[in-house]
């Protein structure tokens, strides 16, 4: 591993950095100034963790799931399935020097914290415990928060965290993502002293997390030949499908209807189609029925199914894969996943609708995490050029002379005589 997600290289003193770190945390919280030897990832967080309001003297996290709420959320939770590899490779370590095993979800919660029993009373001092919420926006800058946040492996060091009460400890965490999906499903931390700050153990708790997700992969029941479609319509107006092994690029028509028949894995009527498709009510079912006729000559009757019209496999999209990410809080994966509007030239009535609700979703989510780098790259891309809200919040984080002048331009536009609110 290399910086800046290491906290301290090989042969670093951890009492002088610790030092230093204070001092630097001090700068932080006082002035809101960064100085060195704050590595970036941590800078990010702090200031992450100052834009949520948590305060540095805070006591201890919030616990929000307890007694048989915390047991049957880990039950039914995809990582209680490598829990069993999770104590095998980390448990011994873990116990052995006096260290935390910790597992949370997609939100920061903890799950599970084991591992040697009067580490464990300290660290439930500050409500490190099953059921506590850890995420960056309760708790600032923490492993496991952070990791979760970031949808990277991290290591925090000392005085690197943003409360104070958890600057005697150090811990490293590695995200665990679905294998099927990609999606963030949580997070797996080794919790201690300053001998974690070894750049060795960032690199274990990495290597167990992707263990747990070729474990998560073999434990899935196996997909047969024809089972899953996948379906690409972000950033493109003609969908492509990829099912049984072929990959037919759809017209925009056809695009429309097998996105609202993946929506709707119940089926719809052509009554329901007729509503979601075409904005002339005087379109009648003839005109419809002959569009689903050819469509099902493209995808074969053993998929495309009547009364109701309906998808005979499960459906994964790119659309699919964005909300999910954004569900978990993964805002970075999220706008990775975004690969343009949906279907951008569609007018079908419903399609308009799902295209506008899934960027408005986005945009809120970049705004939320007021991350500088995330907004710009909205609106360097073509969707993002005239998006007033995002070039507002850039402005705000980042107010430089290209910014503001492209920020004004849009204001000139709005205030323009003629000029039409959607």
């Amino acid at each position: 591993m290399t910086e800046p997600w290491v906290a301290l290289e090989a042969g670093a003193g951890p009492a002088e950095r610790t030092r230093m770190l204070r001092r630097a945390h001090e700068r932080f919280t006082e002035a809101g100034t960064i100085s060195l030897p704050v590595r970036s990832v941590v800078a990010d967080s702090w200031r992450r963790s100052a834009r949520a309001r948590v305060s540095p003297e805070a006591e201890g996290a919030p616990v929000e799931l307890t007694d048989g709420d915390l047991g049957t959320y880990r039950s039914e939770h995809p990582l209680a399935r490598v829990m069993p590899l999770f104590r095998e490779l980390m448990g011994t370590f873990a116990a052995d020097g006096e260290h935390l095993l910790a597992v949370c979800d997609a939100q920061g919660r903890l799950l599970w914290v084991e591992g040697h029993a009067l580490t464990r009373r300290r660290a439930g001092r500050m409500n490190f415990v099953p059921g506590a919420r850890w995420a960056e926006s309760a708790m600032g800058t923490n492993a496991p928060g952070t990791a979760v946040a970031v949808d990277r492996p991290v290591q925090v060091f000392a005085a690197e965290h943003f409360m104070r009460r958890v600057q005697p400890w150090t811990c490293a965490a590695a995200p665990v993502h679905d294998p099927r999906t990609g999606r963030l499903i949580g997070a797996v931390d080794i919790t201690g002293g300053d001998g974690l700050a070894h750049p060795h153990s960032l690199a274990f708790v990495q290597a167990v997390a992707r263990s747990a997700e070729s474990q998560l992969a073999l434990l899935a029941p196996p997909v047969t030949a024809g089972e899953t479609v996948e379906l690409a319509v972000l950033g493109r107006d003609e969908a492509l499908l990829i099912a049984t092994g072929r990959k037919v690029r759809l017209s925009r028509r056809h695009s429309e209807i097998v996105v609202l028949l993946a929506r709707h894995p119940e089926g719809l009527t052509g009554d329901e189609l007729l509503c979601a498709l075409y904005e002339d009510e005087s379109v009648s079912q003839v005109t419809l029925r002959a569009e689903m006729a050819r469509l099902r000559r493209i995808l074969g009757a053993e998929l495309l199914h009547s009364r109701p019209y309906r998808l005979a496999a499960p459906v994964e999209c790119d659309v699919d894969v964005v909300e999910r990410r954004l569900g978990a809080g993964a805002v970075t994966a999220a706008a990775a996943a975004y690969t343009g509007p949906l279907l951008p030239q569609s007018q079908a009535p419903a399609l308009v609708r799902m295209r506008r609700r899934l960027a408005d979703q986005v945009r809120a989510a970049l705004v939320d995490r007021n991350d500088p780098d995330l907004l710009a790259d909205w609106v360097r891309a073509p969707w993002g050029d005239d998006d007033l809200t995002v070039w507002r919040a850039l402005a705000a984080l980042r107010p430089t002379a290209p910014v503001l002048a492209r920020l004004r331009e849009l204001d000139d536009e709005l205030a323009s005589p003629g000029h039409e609110f959607a």
